[in-house]
């Protein structure tokens, strides 16, 4: 029974990784998705910061749960040793680590930035969300510009670790 308790813990970290990451894509993707399509259907009169930072919020979120629900179907029916291992290459895996600091920066940075700049513009809830949103994606954009440009992360040897079948 100890083998389900550790199968267990492992699809729920990479469940709680799967979300983190798709909110980070959804949030990176949503705002130039939603503006591209309210130019080419509705035109520049009809946008608003309100819709635009509900957008961003809301895709953020489809995107977590999108990505918690594709890593479960994909993680509990996988076999144990399997599951085991993508556990421990995703928390030796320092580039992703990295990543998900920028993110978290960001997302705070902006979720008290925007209300402050937007504060009449869009309700309270939108503001604080949707800054968090644009936030993670500026996080996202800061990371993958410093790898580009020469200040990659460190690399770390992932120790190999054995799982005896029961």
């Amino acid at each position: 029974m100890a083998g389900q308790g550790s199968h267990a813990a492992d699809v729920e970290f990479l469940v709680r990784r799967s979300m983190t990451k798709g909110y980070q894509l959804f949030s990176l993707l949503t705002p130039p998705a939603y503006v591209a399509f309210l130019f080419a259907r509705k035109g520049r009169a009809q946008f608003s910061i309100n819709r635009f930072l509900r957008a961003t919020w809301v895709g953020g979120a489809v995107g977590c749960a999108a990505g918690g629900g594709f890593e479960y179907v994909r993680s509990a029916y996988s076999s144990e040793i399997t599951v085991r291992n993508r556990h421990i290459r995703g928390a030796y895996d320092t580039a992703s680590l990295r990543e998900d600091d920028h993110s978290t920066v960001g997302a705070l940075l902006f979720a008290v930035l925007t209300p402050a700049l937007f504060w009449r513009r869009a309700s309270t809830i939108n503001l604080v969300l949707g800054g968090a949103g644009i936030g993670s994606s500026i996080g996202v954009l800061t990371h993958y510009g410093r790898t580009l440009t020469g200040d990659p992360s460190p690399p770390v040897e992932v120790p190999e670790v054995t799982i005896s079948s029961p």
